[in-house]
């Protein structure tokens, strides 16, 4: 992902946000470079619903506790479902969807709220497509009339995680969609069996 050189200074910016987490670094950053920032929470592809409610739960309440205010968009999996759902048994192209309407909601926020530009923290996790990211943003705000911000933050993941460890932080252990979860409990069934296989061997 090659990051554009953008003078933030004075600008208003829209930060599309996942979860408390992934917010702590791309925000700092990014008030760092003096930018007006509006966090938007816009995230359909979490589901349950209590999971939802649990990650936008732990993201206001770190923002609380900070002063700063967390703007949510209306919560809709059906909306998911329709324009994600079809592409469901291939990882690529679904995660590739899901990063299209997010980033398209709150572009079209942003443009209708004063923001000149728009960015997201997705970029933080070293488990995203930080080029489709890139690609479907630029695609996005170009769409809305306003700039999108490359900005990889993937060398700022460490970090993160050792502050929201730190501040005791829910962390999930998927990214938010139930083929997501699936996927993921298949890898962690995986790897434990990797690894009592090699404790037999080792014995």
């Amino acid at each position: 992902m090659d990051e554009a050189t953008t003078d933030l200074a004075g600008k208003r910016l829209a930060l599309h946000v996942c979860c408390g987490p992934c917010f702590l670094e791309p925000y700092d950053a990014l008030v760092a470079d003096a930018a007006e920032v509006a966090v938007v929470y816009f995230n359909p592809n979490i589901q349950p619903v209590e999971e939802y409610q649990h990650r936008r739960d732990t993201l206001i309440d770190y923002a609380q506790r900070c002063g700063v205010d967390i703007v949510e968009l209306p919560y809709d999996p059906a909306l998911w479902l329709e324009q994600v759902g079809p592409l469901a048994r291939s990882p690529r192209e679904r995660c590739r969807a899901c990063y299209r309407l997010r980033l398209r909601e709150v572009a079209h926020w942003a443009a209708e709220n004063g923001c000149e530009a728009m960015t997201t923290t997705l970029t933080v996790s070293p488990y995203q497509d930080a080029d489709a990211i890139a690609e479907e943003g630029d695609r996005a705000a170009s769409e809305a009339g306003v700039e999108f911000v490359r900005r990889d933050f993937r060398e700022r993941y460490s970090e993160a995680m050792r502050r929201s460890r730190d501040l005791g932080m829910y962390r999930q252990n998927y990214c938010g969609c139930v083929m997501s979860d699936l996927e993921a409990r298949e890898q962690r069934e995986r790897r434990r069996a990797e690894s009592a296989g090699r404790s037999v061997a080792r014995g």
